[in-house]
């Protein structure tokens, strides 16, 4: 797959399953999660892997969280199952750091594009996955149980497998709705 077949043709997936990616491909996925922009050099990026059983950590951790937290039946039923979605997922921190030039929200930008870019890589490896936020990326008691502070930024847990399904989606945007000249 090419650059341009790459970036036009990319899409996520939730229909996840096994196999995820072997060591050789996350080894190019986390190379590719280390090329973004990153203003300063301050490397505003952490992650952590999660698979096999420390996907049923992952889904105590949301447990206990939505639980501690007071969240509704649903969500509280649901927490330990949601790690099971895909045979992987990398959860991307941006670790806040004081800079006088570089502002917190390039530095989560920063850290948005890397996940960005290890989706495109697994893309490119005809894997595929799906970058969810919602209630467990910004629960601090997640964030707690993680080990993080309560300044880092949970930008993202990345779902990463094999597609069940070969649907290409259609496009849905034209670039005539979003770009004008000056």
């Amino acid at each position: 797959m090419d650059a341009i077949e790459l970036l036009t043709t990319r899409q996520s997936d939730s229909n996840l399953s096994f196999p995820g990616p072997s060591a050789e491909q996350l080894e190019i996925i986390k190379k590719a999660a280390l090329k973004v922009p990153d203003h300063g050099g301050l490397k505003p990026w952490r992650f952590i892997v999660v698979e096999e059983q420390a996907r049923d950590k992952l889904g105590e951790i949301y447990y206990q969280a939505a639980v501690a937290e007071g969240k509704e039946e649903r969500v509280v039923d649901r927490a330990k199952a949601l790690p099971q979605r895909a045979p992987m997922l990398i959860i991307a921190i941006s670790p806040y750091q004081e800079h006088p030039k570089v502002p917190r929200i390039e530095q989560i930008e920063s850290a948005a594009c890397s996940v960005f870019a290890m989706q495109q890589a697994a893309f490119a490896q005809r894997l595929s996955g799906v970058w969810r936020t919602g209630y467990f990326a910004q629960s601090p008691k997640v964030k707690s149980l993680l080990g993080l502070d309560e300044r880092d930024e949970i930008v993202g847990y990345l779902y990463l497998g094999t597609p069940t399904v070969a649907c290409t989606k259609p496009i849905r945007h034209s670039p005539d709705e979003f770009f004008v000249s000056l």
